[in-house]
């Protein structure tokens, strides 16, 4: 089978709009379901708010630690009042690259008009977030501290575009890394069944590399939604404090 056959986007519930096809898909399923997946457990995590916490609330504490320490050291405590939507950032791409890791689900992340899209309102967001805390002192940002007046009709473009390139760097990292880890996933396994169906011991050495495959995935899975979240918080620090 095509291992590329796993990131096809299919419609489930066909909708037109003016001509424009706005179908529900599998991917919009398997986001749907990563959000409420994300909701579930953090509601089953901190319901009961036990001093001695059991095994679900424990992952969701130090879930929520984890994170309020990722933005706290990036960005400061000024960044602290960004948290929810740091923490939903984190907790949707984690879900999601999770997810993606059962047999027959769909992995949204794999896709780069998904991570681009979140990467875009990033970048936006941080942009409004500059020009709000510093008017228009924030594109004060692109001209290098220290750098002679002479190089600045050079140095300001390069920091512009430099700027400018994020959303595109921090999109294509998670779709590539998603998409690639699968792939190899994909490929392997289809070694295993093909070699296996003539002899066994032939099939043992590709079983034996998609497990290790597979564990490197779930490694892969959770530090891109981490490195996704670290480069947002990164963000968030040039924004408040023009560093």
């Amino acid at each position: 089978m095509d291992p590329l056959h796993q990131f096809q986007i299919t419609p489930i519930v066909p909708i037109t709009v003016a001509g424009a096809d706005v179908s529900f898909t599998n991917s919009s399923l398997w986001m749907a379901i990563a959000v409420a997946a994300a909701y579930l457990l953090v509601m089953a995590g901190t319901r009961q708010h036990a001093m001695v916490p059991g095994r679900l609330q424990s992952v969701v504490e130090l879930t929520y630690e984890f994170v309020a320490g990722i933005l706290r050291d990036a960005a400061g405590k000024e960044g602290m009042r960004f948290f929810p939507i740091v923490f939903t950032i984190f907790m949707f791409i984690l879900m999601g690259n999770m997810l993606g890791m059962i047999p027959g689900s769909f992995t949204f992340t794999s896709h780069i008009i998904v991570t681009f899209f979140m990467a875009i309102c990033v970048w936006i967001g941080v942009t409004v977030i500059g020009f709000w805390y510093h008017g228009p002192r924030f594109l004060g940002f692109f001209v290098p501290h220290g750098a002679p007046k002479f190089i600045l009709p050079l140095m300001v473009p390069i920091e512009v575009i430099s700027y400018c390139v994020r959303p595109i760097s921090l999109s294509v990292r998670l779709f590539c890394n998603m998409m690639a880890g699968h792939t190899m996933l994909k490929v392997f396994a289809a070694f295993v069944v093909s070699l296996s169906a003539y002899f066994v011991i032939p099939g043992i050495l590709p079983a034996a590399i998609t497990v290790v495959l597979l564990g490197f995935e779930f490694v892969v899975a959770f530090l891109q939604a981490y490195i996704f979240t670290v480069l947002t918080c990164l963000y968030l620090n040039d924004a408040i404090h023009m560093h």
